[in-house]
């Protein structure tokens, strides 16, 4: 089992045992110095430069409703670093094209909150709801803002069968699927000189230990030191 696992389970018996002491059932709690395992933090194993990205951005085919609507999506991922079902649950009113932000509806931890999003972004926005999203639903009463085939809201398994299609069209040597565009977001932010704790926020992230994975992926400065400062770099030694 996963550690995510191993902790959920323990977490219902130390919760099980607590009850049974509280109620007289039990004379002590056996439970009571059972300890969850740490939670594990394991860096992404690929992260796609800007590139790359941008490469992942031009598969679709904008002459199309459905190659505009694939656009955007990935521009939204890209744009935000929001969650996947965060997308899906994206309604028209949640984009604010005036303050450039848009409103996230229970993300992860069932919070609210506004992420900044980019101009561009906004722009193949604007195009989608104009060119594209009334091919997938004519209705006004339908408030999702991306839509499935059949006029529905978009699901998260879908969204993810199609970005991976997409990822491998584009041939960059890697594969995967929306988190790829998270984790670009986040370390494209820091190497770019962003505030760890402005991205945790943007990201949705309760805590920062799950922000600061980042650190260890963004190694440019990293890799600056190592060729200004190693032995094995200097010209005497070359």
């Amino acid at each position: 089992m996963t550690v995510a696992t191993q902790k959920h389970w323990l977490s219902a018996v130390k919760s099980f045992f607590s009850h049974l002491t509280k109620e007289g059932l039990v004379l002590y709690n056996p439970a009571t110095d059972l300890e969850l395992p740490r939670n594990e933090y394991r860096l992404p194993k690929t992260v796609l430069t800007h590139g790359e990205i941008e490469a992942v951005l031009n598969v679709p085919d904008l002459s199309t409703p459905l190659g505009i609507k694939d656009r955007v999506m990935m521009e939204v991922l890209y744009s935000t670093g929001i969650r996947r079902e965060e997308l899906c649950n994206l309604d028209k009113g949640d984009v604010d094209f005036e303050r450039t932000v848009v409103r996230i509806s229970q993300g992860k931890g069932k919070k609210d909150r506004y992420a900044p999003i980019g101009e561009r972004a906004l722009v193949w926005i604007e195009k989608y709801l104009t060119d594209s999203r009334p091919w997938f639903c004519p209705s006004i009463n339908e408030s999702a803002l991306f839509l499935g085939s059949t006029g529905q809201r978009m699901t998260t398994n879908r969204l993810s069968a199609k970005v991976h299609d997409i990822i491998d069209k584009a041939e960059i040597g890697k594969s995967g699927s929306c988190h790829l565009f998270r984790h670009a977001f986040a370390t494209g932010l820091l190497e770019n000189g962003c505030d760890i704790r402005h991205i945790q926020a943007m990201m949705g992230h309760a805590s920062i230990e799950s922000t600061e994975i980042y650190t260890h992926v963004s190694i440019k400065e990293l890799q600056r030191a190592h060729q200004r400062c190693h032995p094995a770099r200097m010209p005497e030694h070359v």
